[in-house]
């Protein structure tokens, strides 16, 4: 599959229905914006935990997805992304960084599904179910959780493994997920992914 700047970087198979997929939002960032100085050291204390999942996704196989902003470089593309990244971010870069296996799409908006090749890329994968990290839980995990939820995505949003400028937001937002969409929102300190497939069975 071609490597551009909005393609994923990693083979597609068809294996039906219901799979699990984790999506990284975000969190490859320069953190050179208004407000970023309040986030980092939350998407910083996020990494953890995103780290722990993306450990038992690569053990059972499933797809891990970043899903990031172009940063105004629309003919830009991931490895060049991902060292602008580090300029400002690289305590979560370095760590976060995407392998050749990761899958890893540039969005133009909020939502991952806006404009992006995820709506395609994900029943290609055979995926129903999604775990949602990143940066920020307000606005683009809550916008891409919305347009899953739309989709009858299932959804895992662990407190734990999200985060946004003010903490009293990010409460509200995953109200939200939790009331509205379904979401379970357990931090990955109470519930592993193991256990969130056992309540969904």
């Amino acid at each position: 599959m071609p490597q551009d700047g909005n393609a994923a970087t990693a083979p597609v198979h068809d294996a039906g229905r219901g799979g699990v997929a984790l999506l990284v939002i975000d969190m490859i960032n320069s953190f050179d914006f208004v407000g970023a100085d309040a986030l980092k050291p939350k998407a910083v204390e996020a990494v953890e935990s995103i780290l722990r999942l993306r450990a038992a996704a690569e053990r059972a196989g499933w797809p891990v997805i970043y899903i990031n902003d172009n940063f105004g470089e629309w003919h830009s593309e991931k490895s060049r992304l991902v060292e602008r990244a580090r300029d400002g971010g690289k305590e979560v870069v370095d760590r976060l960084r995407p392998d050749d296996s990761s899958y890893f799409i540039i969005k133009p908006q909020f939502s991952g599904f806006y404009a992006t090749n995820l709506p395609v890329l994900l029943p290609k994968l055979g995926v129903s179910r999604l775990i949602l990290t990143g940066i920020q839980t307000d606005i683009c995990v809550l916008f891409t959780a919305a347009d899953a939820h739309m989709r009858d995505y299932q959804l895992w949003i662990p407190e734990d493994a999200v985060a946004a400028e003010q903490d009293e937001r990010s409460r509200w937002a995953l109200e939200i997920m939790h009331a509205s969409m379904g979401a379970e929102t357990k931090p990955t300190t109470e519930l592993d992914a193991e256990g969130w497939l056992a309540q969904l069975s």
